[in-house]
Formats: C-alpha cells, structure tokens, sequence
C-alpha cells in the first residue's frame, strides 16, 4: 500500500461510515422516536473501523492500551451530552453546540492528565455515566415534530457530517501528538446528530435523543473496556469481535426492555 494510501483510506473510510450512521440515525429518530435513533448512534460506528486499522499495523498490548484510553474518555462524552441536554431546553443550536463542546474540553483535558489504571478508570467512567443518565432521566422523552422533507436533505446530512469528520481528523493531526489523543475521542456522532435535529425538531427533542443516548455510552463504554481487558487474552481480532458483540448486545437488550 502506497503511504498517501495509508494516509487518506482510514481518512475516508471514516469519513463515510459516519456519514452514513449519522443518516440512518437521524432518519429512525424522526420516524420511531428517541431510542432508536440514540441506540444507532452510539453503536462504535468511528471508532469500529478506527480499532481496524489500528489493529493491521500495532501488536495486542497498544491495542488494549487504547481501548482503556477510548474506555476514559467516555467522561468526556457524557459531559458533552449531559451539558447539551440542559442548554438545549431554552438555547438555540449555536449556543447548545458550543456549551457542549466546552463541556467535553473541560472533561477531557482533565481526563488526559491522569496516568489511568483499570480499577480507578471503571469507577470513574460508569460512576460519571451513571450520574449522567439520572440527570437527564427526565429528559429522554419529548415528542418528536412531522419534519418537512426535501429532497436534498440526506445528501446534505451526509456531506455535513463527512466534512466534520474530515477536519477533526486533519485538525487533531495538525495540532500535533498532545492534542491526538484528546481528538481520538471527539463526539464527532454526537456533534453531527445535535446540528441535524435540533434545527429540525427543535431544542427538547434534540435532546431527548441525547438522553437516550447516555444509555447506549455505557454500552459503547463497556465495549472499550472490553478491548483492554479482551485483547491480551484472546487476541486483537477475537477480542474486538468480542468488544463488537458487547456495544450490539448491550443496544439491543435497551431496545427490547424500552419497548412499548
């Protein structure tokens, strides 16, 4: 493989399998609600391939390593939404967007200074998560408004969310190694679903998906720490797998036990 290959592949690659989520999961959350758009859109959709790619030119102990420092900066995450939760009930896109997103530096930067161990790191993480999801409990349900269709819509969506993608990626490397990791973990999904809905279905809506979606953060989390601890033990290719099946099993039992 060519080395611009090597570069811009992971590149695209990503760039288009969240463009494609974050279509289908803005368009299940317009038509079935809340839970099902939140549960599409926090399957490990970015960071799935990422872990691939990953995996094709590192050994099994940088690959459990990484999935611990994925596993942390799911903090960051929860603060990002918990944040955006709150704002998004009286504030516009802009204003919800960027308190979000000042939220989940504050958090991350504090995650990045800590030398992370496994014990301290899942008390930390589902112990925020959990404070989380309670917090925005009463916010998971909120109807959600008949959008007018255009035909442009979900070609626009795509196009949005794969120019997000492209420069956090190309931000993260020109900022050098210190900022890579913070940026490995961006809620690049999360960002893209609050830009689409909100300025379709409005605030409370919005962020009701985002409620949800704290649910299917702890599944996404419990499939990174899977990675650490999986990986030294069965292998970098059977502990994804086993990772991968975690994220699924977790969403789809919050599906059959919120159905109505």
């Amino acid at each position: 493989m060519s080395p611009d290959l090597a570069v811009l592949l992971p590149l695209v690659s990503k760039m288009a399998i969240t463009a494609l989520i974050v279509v289908v999961a803005t368009l299940a959350a317009e038509r079935a609600g809340p839970v099902l758009g939140a549960m599409i859109a926090t399957l490990p959709t970015s960071t799935g391939p990422a872990y691939v790619f990953l995996a094709l030119a590192h050994d099994a102990d940088f690959i459990a390593a990484a999935g611990l420092s994925s596993f942390v900066a799911n903090i960051a995450n929860g603060a990002f939404a918990l944040v955006y939760i709150r704002m998004a009930q009286r504030h516009g896109i802009v204003a919800s967007a960027l308190g979000a997103l000042s939220g989940w530096f504050a958090a991350a930067l504090v995650v990045q200074a800590v030398a992370w161990t496994t014990v301290p790191a899942m008390i930390a993480t589902f112990g925020v998560l959990i404070v989380c999801v309670l917090a925005a409990a009463r916010f998971r349900h909120a109807k959600m408004p008949m959008a007018r269709r255009r035909w442009y819509d979900i070609p626009a969506r795509a196009v949005m969310v794969a120019s997000l993608v492209g420069f956090v990626v190309t931000a993260s490397s020109w900022l050098g190694t210190a900022f890579t990791g913070l940026f490995s973990a961006f809620p690049v999904v999360l960002l893209s679903f609050v830009i689409i809905l909100q300025s379709r279905l409005g605030g409370p809506a919005s962020a009701a998906i985002l409620a949800n979606a704290l649910l299917g953060l702890i599944g996404f989390s419990s499939a990174c720490l899977t990675i650490h601890l999986a990986v030294p033990l069965l292998g970098v290719w059977p502990g994804l797998a086993t990772a991968l099946a975690v994220a699924v099993g977790f969403n789809l039992a919050v599906l059959l036990i919120r159905r109505p």
